[in-house]
């Protein structure tokens, strides 16, 4: 049985679909004008985690997850201004690095990937619903919601209307008759992408597309709606609000949000100069397999501190089990991994317990393809091109008589040598009375063997 932990109700409990045949899942995906930082990235691969999970728990048919894309967003306006750039291009190109950046983590390609601007029609049409049931209301171009029309608005939050005006920059404008009304829909000014609606030329407000999209793909009620913690407020609260008053029940049973993600301890912010983008790290050298291990070994309702010595670590434990994996059958799913991964997405458990499957198979105790496939669960033991054996027996042998030379002679310069090359190579040494070792670890640079 999966448990999860609902920030709606903030119980963690046993998961129970509306339809087991027919599990749904819409997460928040990224608005598309730059390149996915690592933050971004925690959110896809948690949530790609849960996808594995449902679907080895209720069969890869019964499951459809969704994960939109933003393409209609002030700041997609703002870099096309910067950039002379068309928003089109800016769009596809970033949308286009999204995805192939998810790929490199592991994760699956959700069911759904829908574009904003490809359901203008069906956000205008649930704005009409709001307006004629009295819940938003037309002024000056724009179209607002009506908070005071919904009783229950701050309940994902657990946050009174007024601590909310209290705690977030809330926009003013002579237009709304209550500061903490949003906005549906907006005048688009020449050179904005706009559309022809009832209230004239112009765009959708950020919540409206979620609820939208959502219900088009998912219909009105649905299972698990999943997103970073940010978006708890006001994203998710508002999602709620226009969602149950257009259609008059719950918009999702399940709310999850994963905690934020910093570095070395600290916030991540380009002030603070420890800012990086999935890309810049697979630039660096980094395989996308090592960040995912990465950013699963903390559970995801608690803040993840980024640090080069867990790069380290996830890099050198990977490359042991790709070789213990390497041609190895299929097997069945550990339990273990299965019974930690059902508990609220323990992922931490998850990976403890593959390193002791690992340390079982070296033992001769547990089938290697038991590791594999569960493993695989995680997104983790794929196909490992980054990670794929190397022979380093020549070098071995090589080491061994230069130590055997040295021994003889005194002189170490040789040895030191091929230790020095051998260890910028990412290879560790160890060296005892039964013989040399050479095995790859963190930064291991398969080109630089050649020279050797």
């Amino acid at each position: 049985m999966i448990r999860l932990t609902n920030s709606l109700t903030r119980r963690k409990d046993a998961f129970t679909p509306q339809d087991a045949g027919d599990v749904r899942m819409y997460v928040c995906g990224p608005t598309v004008y730059d390149r996915a930082h690592m933050g971004n990235a925690r959110a896809a691969v948690v949530f790609d985690t849960l996808y594995r999970l449902l679907r080895h728990t209720y069969g890869p048919e019964a499951v459809i997850y969704v994960r939109n894309i933003t393409d209609v967003d002030d700041k997609i306006n703002a870099r096309a201004a910067e950039s002379g750039r068309s928003i089109a291009e800016i769009t596809a190109e970033t949308t286009g690095w999204y995805f192939d950046d998810m790929t490199a983590l592991g994760c699956l390609t959700p069911d759904h990937n829908p574009r904003a601007t490809q359901h203008i029609p069906q956000m205008v049409a649930m704005i009409e619903g709001l307006v004629a049931k009295g819940h938003a209301y037309a002024a000056e171009g724009h179209v607002l919601f009506a908070v005071g029309s919904y009783t229950d608005y701050g309940a994902l939050s657990g946050r009174t209307v007024d601590d909310m005006i209290a705690g977030a920059r809330v926009e003013v404008a002579p237009y709304k008759r209550d500061p903490m009304d949003f906005v549906l829909w907006k005048p688009s000014e020449e050179g904005q992408p706009g559309w022809d609606s009832p209230w004239g030329r112009g765009r959708p407000g950020w919540h409206i597309e979620c609820s939208a999209m959502a219900a088009e793909l998912l219909g009105e009620r649905f299972d698990i709606h999943g997103g970073g913690g940010d978006l708890m407020f006001p994203h998710h609260e508002n999602e709620i609000a226009q969602s149950v008053c257009a259609h008059g029940q719950p918009m999702a049973d399940v709310w999850l949000h994963n905690e934020m993600l910093q570095v070395d301890g600290r916030k991540m912010s380009k002030s603070l100069g420890n800012f990086f983008t999935v890309r810049d790290k697979l630039d660096q050298g980094v395989p996308g397999e090592v960040m995912r291990m990465v950013l699963l070994g903390t559970h995801y309702r608690k803040p993840m501190d980024w640090t080069d010595e867990k790069i380290r670590a996830a890099e050198v434990a990977l490359r042991r089990w790709h070789g213990l994996v390497a041609g190895m059958p299929e097997a069945e799913v550990d339990p273990g991994v299965v019974d930690a991964l059902s508990d609220d997405l323990n992922t931490a458990g998850a990976l403890t317990r593959l390193h002791s499957i690992a340390g079982g198979v070296e033992a001769g105790e547990v089938a290697p393809g038991v590791l594999a496939v569960s493993a695989r669960l995680l997104g983790l033991l794929g196909k490992g091109d980054w990670a794929a054996a190397v022979d380093l027996s020549a070098l071995e042998a090589r080491l061994s008589d230069l130590r055997a030379d040295a021994m003889a002679t005194k002189d170490f310069a040789a040895l030191d040598a091929l230790k020095a090359a051998l260890t910028d190579a990412g290879v560790e040494v160890r060296m005892s009375k039964d013989g040399v070792a050479l095995t790859p670890a963190a930064g291991f640079d398969p080109a630089k063997l050649g020279k050797l």
